[in-house]
């Protein structure tokens, strides 16, 4: 051994000084690994050392034969060791140690080539993962999560209610851009920093019915133009006035038949018709309503109703049975031509003019032509309906006597406003001949017919 490194180190002072640089040039590389071209000396390379030995030192030092290496270190060739920690690494940097053990002595790092001394690794418990820190396999798969029909199906009609809305959308959006394309007018695009203009509403036609005035309607009314009573044929009810129940009985029957004759004529002047009401007075009767002779009987324009004082006549027929039926008949007539007054709206013209009236007198004269034309409307009734009614003989006398003596003269209180007994026999006796509704119109008549 000692001999071997004599030997070798002699290699390393001649290499730079001798004429292995010069002679031979350049070494090549691996020229010094061993079995290289630089491992055995040649002949040439010491005839070119020795002039180099020559000129240092004269000396007797010569160098032997090198011995040929039979076999190289394989030391040499063998790689890093691996750590005494990471027995299965394969490299100086194959990664960090792996954890030890809980509770196992802590070794440090030796044997590297790592500088500074032992390094503390920082794993001093068992690693928290069952698998290597660096593992080369690939991460478990989950197993394919697998639903319920229910709830495939819920999710597969919700996709087809989103379609399907998506695709109406769709079709609205294309209708509307098409409809924007063909009528680019009808949509104009407003800023939002401009105020559209108000769209004017549609004009509202307001159709005004002509306003007939109260003169031409009690003077040119329709009523007087539709001719004669037909005749109904009724008979006068056989009820004895002897109790209320009969008076009301017999009331409601000439009411009927009064129906049946003046309908179709107010019907023919263009005025709808209602049947009247029979009442009889009593202590409960409305407060608005007032009869022009309050012991015997009035119409009450508020319910359309004739009213009748069934008392005044139940005496009455104790002293006159046939004078009591008779006036009973022509009383109903008299306050049924009231109802056709307020039919064919002659009522509440009559009413406003005579609120416009200034004096007494002018309004009194307006309530007397009113009063007369619904005894004219009565006799007209009784005149069409004579020969069912038995207004011959002596009936037809009481009648007309009843007629003449009535009037503002036998009022206790000398009111003017029913007209003198002149007056109604005036109007009545033609009435009753003509049967027409024409020959009633008082409100033409001069004054001195409608005293």
């Amino acid at each position: 051994m000692p001999e071997e490194n004599a030997d070798t180190g002699a290699s390393p002072a001649a290499g730079p000084a001798g004429g292995v640089g010069t002679a031979g040039g350049s070494p090549k590389p691996g020229h010094f690994l061993p079995g290289g071209a630089g491992d055995v000396l040649t002949e040439s390379d010491l005839a070119a050392a020795r002039p180099l030995a020559a000129n240092r030192r004269q000396q007797p030092l010569g160098l032997g034969k090198a011995r040929s290496i039979s076999a190289p270190d394989s030391t040499l060739r063998h790689k890093a060791r691996p750590l005494p920690t990471d027995p299965d690494a394969t490299g100086d940097y194959s990664g960090p140690p792996v954890a030890p053990l809980t509770g196992a002595p802590w070794t440090s790092l030796q044997g590297t080539r790592r500088t500074g001394g032992p390094r503390p690794i920082g794993w001093h418990s068992n690693p928290t993962r069952a698998a290597a820190q660096f593992s080369t396999e690939p991460p478990p798969v989950k197993p394919p999560r697998h639903y319920s029909r229910a709830v495939i199906a819920g999710l597969s009609a919700l996709v087809l209610v989103i379609l399907t809305g998506a695709t109406i959308a769709g079709f609205k959006l294309i209708d509307s851009y098409g409809n924007t394309v063909d009528n680019p007018l009808s949509q104009p695009s407003v800023k939002k920093s401009q105020v559209p203009i108000p769209i004017p509403p549609d004009p509202t036609v307001t159709v005004t019915a002509p306003t007939v005035p109260d003169a031409v309607r009690v003077k040119q009314n329709k009523l007087y133009t539709v001719g004669k009573v037909p005749s109904v044929n009724c008979a006068e009810p056989s009820y004895p006035l002897t109790t209320q129940s009969n008076i009301l009985k017999y009331s409601h029957a000439v009411v009927l038949c009064l129906d049946k004759a003046w309908g179709p004529l107010v019907k023919k002047a263009g005025y709808p018709f209602r049947p009247a009401k029979t009442l009889l007075i009593s202590k409960q009767q409305p407060s608005d309503c007032t009869g022009g002779e309050p012991t015997r009987a009035f119409y009450c324009g508020s319910d359309e109703s004739v009213n009748i004082d069934w008392k005044w006549y139940f005496d009455a027929q104790k002293q006159d049975h046939l004078g009591a039926r008779t006036d009973l008949l022509d009383t109903l007539a008299h306050e049924y031509g009231h109802h056709v007054q307020v039919l064919t709206n002659i009522a509440v013209s009559s009413e406003s003019r005579e609120g416009w009236m200034k004096s007494q007198a002018s309004k009194l004269e307006e309530n007397r032509r009113f009063e007369l034309q619904a005894s004219c409307l009565a006799a007209v009734f009784l005149g069409a309906n004579k020969s069912s009614l038995g207004f011959t003989g002596a009936k037809l006398e009481m009648w007309e006597w009843q007629t003449k003596h009535s009037g503002d003269e036998y009022n206790p209180k000398k009111v003017r406003d029913h007209g003198s007994r002149k007056s109604q026999w005036l109007w009545a006796g033609p009435a009753f001949k003509s049967a027409n509704p024409g020959s009633c119109n008082t409100f033409v008549a001069p004054a001195g017919k409608v005293s």
